[in-house]
């Protein structure tokens, strides 16, 4: 039987989960054309992370995501949010047909993208085709 301490830790563990996401999705930049074309003019790394606030996939590749942009080797990196769900035209500037779609460009070539992928290795190996 649920008693009173079940629920009310229950709903101490619910709120933890819930600003956890939120500290990480503070992390990201929102897609902004303006600073897109001044990282691309300057020849920066860039990573394009369209992700869904509802995307299983998106928040397993948020951990590795956070990581890396801690990482020395990426102190460059600049990383732009384009929300799945409100931002169609992006979605269709980009060619992007799914969620958890990462894309990479060194400067203004486009050097890799992935959909769904999960696997932190592989993350790191196409977020490092960027610098």
């Amino acid at each position: 039987m649920l008693n009173r301490r079940h629920f009310l830790g229950a709903l101490a563990l619910s709120a933890t989960v819930s600003f956890a996401s939120i500290a990480a999705a503070m992390d990201k930049k929102p897609f902004d054309q303006k600073a897109f074309d001044d990282a691309q003019a300057a020849g920066k790394p860039i990573l394009v992370e369209v992700t869904a606030p509802w995307c299983p996939v998106c928040k397993a590749q948020a951990p590795t995501l956070s990581k890396l942009r801690d990482e020395a080797k990426f102190k460059e990196l600049v990383s732009f949010n384009v929300d799945f769900d409100s931002q169609k035209d992006l979605l269709k500037k980009f060619g992007v047909q799914k969620q958890s779609t990462l894309i990479v460009f060194k400067g203004k070539q486009e050097v890799g993208r992935s959909t769904g992928v999960t696997d932190p290795q592989a993350i790191t190996a196409l977020v490092g085709k960027s610098i």
